[in-house]
């Protein structure tokens, strides 16, 4: 298997850390965002909408970050991410599916426009944008506050594919213009996850290595 990835980017980190929980052999291929090996036609027949993470075992060629982490759940068997029993399961992709369109969409628009463009020279920040994103994660947060109470994880007594999904903008928590400190359960359970090796091996070494393609070490 291959996985074409990013350095840094959030996307790839939570695919990179279900690969490392399970230990898999992927091969990875990096590529340089700002060079726009995303935008050339090798990259583009594999993945159209040039972006990352795409996964290709074999005759699959598979994009999209959590049906990734669904699939190499399942081929690995690993029941305890990724549970069989139906109601199991459905807790697990309830939490993915409310990250993507909810709680996530709000903070990721956040990062990018007030972490990523200013610090990468992207332009600056739409601030009605950052506006009404400010007020979606402060309706939302609340609901994963409350989740999160009295709990390890999110679905079930231990980690799942929920749990690296929901966390996957780690990186960017105190740096967007929001504030965490009236959800002191959010904020414990993040730093749980913070300390979760398999997804600490994915942080980017430096915030320069972030979207560029790795140097080889030399022998």
């Amino acid at each position: 298997m291959k996985l074409y990835t990013v350095v840094g980017s959030p996307n790839c980190r939570k695919v990179e850390a279900v690969i490392n929980h399970l230990g898999l052999g992927v091969e990875r291929e990096y590529l340089d965002f700002f060079t726009g090996d995303l935008r050339q036609p090798g990259y583009l027949a594999l993945n159209p909408n040039g972006m990352v993470p795409t996964l290709v075992d074999g005759e699959l060629t598979l994009s999209e970050s959590t049906a990734i982490m669904q699939y190499l759940a399942d081929k690995a068997g690993a029941d305890a991410l990724f549970p069989r029993d139906p109601k199991k399961r459905a807790e697990v992709v309830r939490w993915q599916a409310w990250e993507l369109a909810h709680y996530n969409r709000a903070f990721g628009v956040l990062a990018f426009e007030t972490v990523a463009k200013p610090g990468f020279g992207l332009g600056p920040a739409n601030t009605a944008l950052v506006d009404a994103m400010k007020q979606n994660l402060a309706r939302f947060t609340p609901v994963l506050d409350a989740h999160v109470k009295g709990r390890g994880y999110v679905a079930g007594d231990g980690i799942t594919l929920a749990d690296y999904s929901l966390i996957h903008l780690e990186g960017f928590k105190e740096a967007v213009p929001f504030d965490w400190s009236p959800y002191p359960h959010l904020n414990a359970y993040y730093e749980r996850m913070r300390r979760n090796e398999h997804w600490a091996e994915t942080a980017p070494p430096s915030r320069e290595a972030i979207g560029r393609r790795p140097t080889a070490k030399a022998a």
